[in-house]
């Protein structure tokens, strides 16, 4: 799977920032069936799996739903290599990496 590094800044108030996204993917999350929410959490539980994270999120947006990684640490490489090859045949889940931590993307079909 091929891998973006995006270079963002952090916000200056976190918790403004954290409370505005938290908003933002309540009111998202009412564009996808329960079939895609239900998709994603499955997702985000493999890669918690595969991981050792610190914490993980789900945010829903208009073009796609993340799953972001905070501070994570690869813990089964094995494991993880055979679900991101599984990600790359279903073609619309892209990683991308920052400095805030790993996002797994899942395009909106």
């Amino acid at each position: 799977m091929q891998a973006t590094e995006l270079d963002t800044k952090t916000a200056p108030f976190a918790w403004l920032a954290a409370r505005d996204a938290a908003i933002k993917s309540y009111a998202a999350s009412t564009l996808y069936t329960e079939a895609q929410k239900i998709r994603a959490e499955r997702m985000k539980l493999g890669l918690e799996m595969v991981y050792s994270v610190k914490s993980a999120f789900l945010t829903y947006r208009k073009k796609f739903v993340t799953i972001k990684l905070d501070q994570a640490q690869v813990r089964d490489r094995k494991t993880l290599a055979l679900l991101e090859q599984d990600y790359t045949a279903q073609g619309n889940i892209t990683k991308v990496i920052t400095a805030q931590g790993i996002t797994y993307r899942i395009a909106r079909s």
